[in-house]
């Protein structure tokens, strides 16, 4: 399946269960694991486990395939392997805490903030 079709299918499914900061992170010029990741915070471990049962019965619904999902035990944390995209569904605290967005950006925010800076 095409990696776009897919990361629509997986925002889709987040969205339907009121998934909160979705964010995409396009990772094709940083690794050749995979070429999305995508993060999304549920406020319970009850609604992360939901999250991540949406996306993977959307994937499978679309004849996608669902890899592995790693978490759906405890629901701090979820990760829904989708081959070339990743879902990561967490808590707050715990998204806060593992900060993927700043991990996989190819400019961390401190030198980005920097370079925005002019001269003094």
């Amino acid at each position: 399946m095409d990696v776009r079709k897919l990361q629509k299918i997986a925002v889709a499914a987040l969205e339907d269960i009121k998934g909160e900061d979705i964010e995409v992170i396009n990772t094709t010029k940083l690794t050749s694991l995979f070429d999305r990741i995508i993060v999304a915070t549920g406020s319970s471990n009850r609604q992360v486990k939901s999250l991540a049962r949406s996306v993977e019965d959307k994937v499978r619904e679309a004849g996608g395939e669902v890899v592995g999902v790693e978490g759906a035990d405890t629901g701090e944390w979820v990760l829904v392997d989708l081959g070339s995209i990743v879902v990561h569904v967490m808590q707050p605290a715990v998204r806060s805490y593992y900060n993927l967005e700043e991990l996989w950006q190819t400019k961390p925010k401190r030198a980005a903030k920097a370079a925005a800076e002019p001269d003094a």
